[in-house]
């Protein structure tokens, strides 16, 4: 009996690690507190063509534009494949993915997308959670199945060419720079825009929707509308698999309405003073893995959205199952975020082994009246954190469009006392789990800022060291459980 049983045994193990070895990344999905499939990586088909062999130029002196898009063609007809783009620097304009098709990057690939506004036509897209337009993001693919971008090679998106940049965060010798280049201007004290066309686009706009109704207008104030560098919309089975993505115009990376999605041993990085220069925004997306990457960017690290206010309630797609695990960020507004546009809806979240390197916030999440939309299900496990410019861990449903640094400083205290009528506008946060959790200097503790019509509701924090100049607050929030929280306040 006992040799059955352990033959039994070892035939159950031997099944577990061919399944394993099969799909390096189900273990990922397994023993989760919430329901989630199994993600796999893309099937891509082995045929090969080579970029240089479509009359692509390596020294990046001219635009290989074309040879992208016949190259990708060519696949295409194949049925699929992989694009291999050797080393040397690669400039061109848009490159548009196809279902079943690799972009592999060799070691020494530099991928520079072209800093010129007229190559990048205005197309109907969703941006910050709002349906609007903006410029062709210089990589893209809609509705494709089966895509990824791999190797070891790096993706430029020259997005100097396209940012405002604030005095603050630059130094005189930059500045100095900055004000030299041709067309460019100060549109306000300390703050520069890189073209006349950008400073009529901000003059009237809301967020970064422009006053524009016709084809002309829009037109005028294009260098405004600067793209997502990578923009993945309604794409199944995407890999993303250790390349560097860096200097985006705008957001980095951007999967919207994927279903699938891992990311993969990549570096995702934008100057510190890259306004919008997000480096992952995840919205709407299903079944997702993020692993073993690293994010430095100018705004939020890993950030988590579902569309905003009316528009995303319209859309009325959460971004559900997703699993980020072995993941560090560096410099950001914050570390994990969820929000501010969460109108769709957030939920299944497993948050574990992360690092935070001196971001201006560990944990944040955020919201406002106005968005609607429900938080819910989020796991938090095994977090470091150091050097945490303001709080280690922040729940604020008072947003105002700025950093948790920002705000501050501002001085202005948002009312929490008085109530409003709850509907649909009405953001639901509850049922946050947070555990294994040690910070090592930070500004604040915790912030946990509730609406008075509608708190937070059951907060649960184990196992919870942190080292703050301040104390944790806890205002409008209910059901909140604390086991084993230290706050160490310096002196």
């Amino acid at each position: 009996m006992m040799k059955r049983l352990l033959s039994m045994a070892l035939v159950a193990t031997a099944f577990v690690l061919s399944a394993q070895a099969e799909n390096p990344y189900k273990k990922y999905t397994e023993n989760l507190p919430f329901p989630m499939p199994e993600v796999k990586a893309p099937v891509i088909p082995d045929a090969k063509v080579n970029l240089k062999d479509f009359g692509a130029d390596p020294t990046g002196q001219t635009l290989s534009t074309e040879a992208f898009a016949k190259a990708i063609d060519t696949l295409y007809k194949m049925g699929g494949g992989h694009l291999i783009v050797p080393a040397g620097v690669w400039l061109t304009g848009p490159v548009v993915l196809k279902s079943h098709i690799d972009l592999h990057l060799e070691v020494g690939a530099v991928i520079q997308f072209a800093a010129d506004e007229s190559l990048y036509p205005l197309l109907d897209t969703s941006f910050e959670g709002l349906d609007t337009r903006r410029c062709q993001s210089p990589l893209s693919a809609n509705g494709a199945t089966n895509i990824s971008i791999t190797g070891q090679g790096a993706i430029d998106g020259n997005g100097e060419y396209w940012r405002p940049v604030k005095r603050s965060k630059v130094t005189d010798s930059h500045w100095k720079r900055l004000l030299a280049i041709p067309g460019s201007q100060e549109l306000k004290k300390g703050y520069w825009v890189p073209s006349e066309g950008y400073a009529k686009g901000e003059k009237g706009a809301n967020m970064n929707v422009p006053n524009a109704s016709t084809e002309e207008e829009w037109n005028a104030v294009k260098r405004f509308l600067r793209p997502v560098m990578v923009s993945l919309v309604n794409c199944k089975n995407v890999l993303l698999q250790g390349v560097i993505f860096q200097n985006s115009p705008a957001w980095n990376l951007h999967p919207l309405m994927c279903e699938n999605v891992i990311l993969d041993n990549v570096l995702v990085r934008n100057p510190e003073f890259a306004q919008n220069g997000d480096a992952l925004d995840l919205e709407s997306c299903k079944n997702c893995l993020i692993l073993n990457s690293r994010f430095d960017a100018g705004d939020d690290g890993i950030c988590i959205k579902s569309g905003k206010d009316a528009d995303g309630r319209k859309r009325g797609i959460p971004c559900e199952n997703v699993v980020v695990d072995g993941c560090t960020v560096f410099a950001g507004h914050g570390g994990f975020v969820v929000g501010s546009e969460m109108s769709g809806g957030v939920k299944n979240f497993k948050v574990q082994n992360c690092q935070f390197l001196g971001t201006d916030v560990g944990l944040r999440f955020k919201s406002t009246r106005g968005r609607g939309g429900i938080v819910e299900n989020i796991f938090i496990d095994g977090i470091s954190m150091m050097n945490i410019v303001n709080d280690a861990i922040t729940f604020n449903m008072y947003y105002g469009g700025v950093s948790v640094a920002e705000m501050r400083a501002s001085g202005v205290t948002p009312d929490n006392t008085t109530r409003v009528k709850v509907d649909e506008t009405t953001p639901i946060f509850r049922n946050i789990n947070i555990q294994n959790v040690v910070c090592n200097g930070a500004g604040r503790a915790m912030e946990f800022n509730g609406l008075p019509e509608m708190p937070m509701d059951g907060i649960h924090l184990k196992d919870i060291t942190i080292r703050a100049k301040e104390d944790a607050t806890f205002t409008n929030c209910k059901n909140i459980t604390k086991d084993n929280v230290k706050i160490v306040l310096e002196k």
